[in-house]
């Protein structure tokens, strides 16, 4: 009887040992998401900016502004540069045109001077001034469109810099990328920003990425798109279980990070791959989680 019971016991240890094989995670890994830093585009003091750490912002969605009295005065100033250029330019078009009038005159002078000219009524010396007074209109004419030119290109180059001034106040607005949640703040109101500054990090939780560890044996059993069983720790003795998707496989072989496995195992060879899961919440950067692979 005595054996009969331990022959029994053996089989159930038997039976939860190979249940427990089968039950063994496949990977282990973190989960992690993509983390925008937003720096600042201006240079100024920090005028507003009106978020705290877990709030979730919109993409697009306006939090702050970077003063912007210098960038407002010297476009201003430039404003009226261009319109004392341009209306040089005017009077230059307009004193082209007295001067195309002009000409038209001399011309018409011109052949009435030649019709008399063949009839014996005029001499040639009046039809070498009538030549005289073209080509000195020409020069004119020629010298007042080089001056409009000239003008016109003074007058392009300050519409450039008051668009790049008008850019840079544009850039002084603080405007959020992406929609998600602010991980961290590194400015507040009253500071002043330099260009590049850090202003804070953001990252879109929602979505999240397990990212796992597998040996070359285990590769070949697993495809991008695939779904597989993501856990992570629900409390001390249980799990969480959330549907995953295997969503980028690395090319290249890596030493296992110490973090994952014990020391013995991280001189081996793996290949890390990342799991797609949605988030209500309770996944958080940085925590640990496994996957198992489902049966084909």
């Amino acid at each position: 009887m005595k054996r009969y019971l331990l022959e029994i016991f053996a089989g159930l240890m038997l039976l939860w040992s190979c249940s427990d094989d089968k039950n063994k995670p496949d990977a282990y890994g973190t989960f992690e998401s993509t983390e925008i830093l937003v720096s600042a585009l201006a240079n100024g003091q920090i005028l507003r900016f009106e978020i705290e750490e877990g709030q979730l912002l919109d993409s697009g969605q306006i939090i702050g502004f970077i003063d912007t009295t210098d960038l407002y005065l010297k476009k201003k100033q430039l404003v009226e540069t261009r319109a004392a250029t341009a209306s040089r330019k005017d009077d230059v078009a307009a004193q082209i045109a007295v001067q195309e009038q002009n000409k038209e005159n001399i011309l018409i002078e011109k052949r009435r001077a030649e019709k008399l000219l063949k009839d014996g009524a005029a001499t040639q010396k009046q039809m070498d001034d009538i030549n005289a007074s073209l080509n000195l209109i020409d020069k004119q004419i020629a010298s007042l469109k080089i001056q409009f030119s000239g003008i016109e290109n003074q007058v392009g180059s300050v519409i450039q810099q008051i668009a790049q001034l008008s850019e840079s106040i544009a850039r002084s607005k603080i405007i959020n990328p992406v929609t998600g949640t602010v991980l961290t703040k590194y400015a507040e109101n009253g500071e002043v920003a330099t260009y590049g500054k850090s202003l804070y990090k953001i990252a879109d939780l929602r979505e999240m990425q397990l990212r796992v560890y597998v040996s070359g044996a285990q590769l070949s059993d697993i495809k991008i798109g695939e779904k597989v069983e993501v856990r992570f720790d629900k409390d001390i003795k249980t799990n969480s279980r959330i549907e995953g998707i295997v969503s980028w496989i690395s090319q290249t072989a890596e030493f296992t990070p110490k973090t994952i496995q014990t020391k013995e195992e991280r001189v081996n060879l793996v290949y890390a791959l990342k799991v797609r899961v949605k988030n209500d919440g309770s996944l958080k950067i940085g925590m640990p989680g496994e996957i198992k692979l489902l049966p084909k």
